[in-house]
């Protein structure tokens, strides 16, 4: 077989443990053919030799070439539909929040729906969450509600409330909580997703054509960034919307899709199984939740929050309600991926998984989502049980204030990704965008020197001790995330035979600044063989 296509003068860098530096790599259609030297050398192979009559030759200039990065947690249904929703991200007070909702209110025709997401308590001086009341005074025609940067709180105004028909006399559901004042009175808060349901369930949902036409605009932001898959754990609308742009041609990044538990009995009625699919789209498991996050203090915990004593978080599924669950999956062959932020969770976690056994032998592993705190017991319990830790390098810079404000001493083994990776676990990376910036650099920066970018907490980073290698941090992106859903003779790495997904960079992130690594430009991004970001 000859070549088509032919890349030279590249420091290309495989994440093939035979062939891990290279000059040159040779595609023919959408895999790769061969990786070695562009004669430029007198090392390796000269690859020139494998070009078909009338192939191409592109010269990278010297610069870098990474695999295609995978994200391998990220709600990007969600992120994409959040496009077309008022950005609360990054909002420094509470006053700028209601500025940005009054401005949309303006554009807005009155009585129809205000959505916002990004919002994050933590980063405003008075530390305390938004009200209805407060969201009244910016859009008092509107029904509003906005998400909070974690995704496991929202705010809605009286007037959603009222939609809704929340009131003082209304429970709290099972997992979640109706937040309420002093008289028992709903304030506007929601906490979980069973009581952000209450809302949800009257807000009008997009229609396909919206749904799909946010994806196909969010796709080339995605490939800006250097992605080129994603394990997506949307639980709404993502699946169906993946397989209508699949059938057309159109699917733009590849998919492994982990499928809400909701939908467990319908899975098992028609033997769905993990890896059914193709190589654009395919199932990768069951998602789950086991408690809430750090921002609401709503994650589970086994000592109780600083400063609050009876707090202890809120489990959003009791241990054996996950355990029949998982022990169904596993029957059925669907590894679980389950979100698990506090030590508590964690704990049940690693509990449940030790008993249900594996899918497959092992070879599709079960997942634990955020892996945030584990308590030192628990840390080489990962490794020893086979269980990827599926993590997001970004939530510890951006968490670490408020998680030491929360957490205290505890953060000595929180976003432990070094602890994690001397133990031996299969360490996976994302983003949780739209939770965080959905650039992968960013994650890998904050893997390496957990540092913000701005430099904060210190030349050293936070617990310097989490910090990883560049080469371990953007393994988690590439051949980690491939082994976590049984793809790793395929993606991951510029290996022959496998898929020609690649990424070029602007700059060596292997051998610069460490803290120069989240201002890296990707200059080009191909799929298979094609290039669908620059050239």
């Amino acid at each position: 077989m000859l070549a088509d296509q032919l890349l030279v003068n590249g420091r290309i860098y495989t994440l093939d443990a035979q062939f891990p530096r290279a000059s040159a790599i040779a595609l023919a259609g959408d895999r790769v053919l061969a990786v070695g030297e562009d004669g430029a050398t007198n090392a390796g192979r000269d690859l020139r030799a494998l070009l078909s009559p009338g192939g191409t030759v592109r010269d990278l200039g010297g610069r870098c070439m990474l695999p295609g990065l995978t994200d391998s947690h990220i709600h990007f249904t969600r992120y994409a539909l959040g496009l077309r929703q008022v950005d609360l991200t990054g909002t420094a007070t509470l006053d700028e929040m209601l500025h940005l909702v009054a401005q949309r209110a303006r554009e807005t025709e009155p009585g129809r729906w205000i959505l916002g997401r990004g919002w994050d308590q933590e980063r405003w001086p008075e530390h305390r969450f938004p009200t209805a009341a407060d969201l009244d005074r910016a859009a008092p025609d509107h029904p509003v509600r906005l998400i909070a940067k974690s995704g496991h709180a929202l705010v809605a105004n009286s007037r959603a409330l009222r939609l809704a028909a929340i009131t003082a006399e209304t429970p709290d559901p099972p997992g979640g909580q109706i937040g309420r004042d002093d008289a028992g009175r709903p304030t506007g808060m929601l906490f979980e997703e069973s009581a952000a349901d209450l809302i949800k369930a009257v807000v009008p949902q997009p229609s396909p054509a919206e749904t799909d036409d946010a994806l196909r605009e969010a796709f080339p932001r995605a490939w800006r960034v250097g992605l080129t898959a994603i394990h997506d754990v949307d639980a709404d609308l993502a699946l169906e919307a993946y397989q209508r742009l699949h059938v057309r041609s159109e699917l733009g990044l590849r998919v492994v899709k982990y499928l809400p538990d909701r939908v467990l009995d319908a899975a098992l009625t028609v033997g769905v199984r993990a890896g059914l699919g193709d190589d654009w789209l395919r199932v990768g498991g069951i998602k789950l939740f086991t408690d809430g996050a750090l921002g609401p203090r709503t994650a589970m915990m086994l000592q109780p929050y600083q400063g609050e004593p009876d707090n202890l978080g809120i489990p959003t599924m009791e241990e054996e309600a996950l355990r029949r669950v998982a022990r169904r999956a596993v029957a059925g062959g669907l590894p679980l991926a389950v979100h698990a932020i506090g030590d508590r969770a964690n704990r049940m976690v690693l509990d449940v998984l030790a008993d249900v056994g594996s899918v497959d032998g092992g070879r599709l592993p079960h997942r634990i989502e955020h892996v945030q705190l584990l308590h030192p017991d628990d840390v080489s319990r990962l490794a020893e049980l086979g269980i990827v830790a599926s993590m997001q390098p970004l939530h510890a810079t951006q968490d670490y204030e408020m998680a030491e404000r929360y957490w205290g001493e505890r953060c000595a083994t929180a976003y432990a990704l070094g602890s994690l990776a001397r133990a031996g676990a299969l360490l996976v990376f994302g983003s949780d965008c739209p939770v965080e910036d959905l650039n992968p650099f960013l994650g890998i920066h904050a893997a390496v020197t957990r540092r913000r970018s701005d430099g904060s907490p210190g030349p050293e980073g936070w617990y310097p001790e989490q910090r990883l290698t560049v080469e371990e941090a953007v393994r988690g992106f590439t051949l980690g995330a491939a082994h976590a859903v049984g793809l790793a003779d395929r993606l991951g790495s510029l290996s022959p035979g496998k898929l020609a997904d690649l990424i070029v960079l602007d700059r060596d992130i292997f051998t610069g600044d460490p803290m120069e690594i989240a201002g890296t430009r990707v200059v080009a991004t191909m799929i298979g063989g094609r290039f669908v970001h620059g050239e």
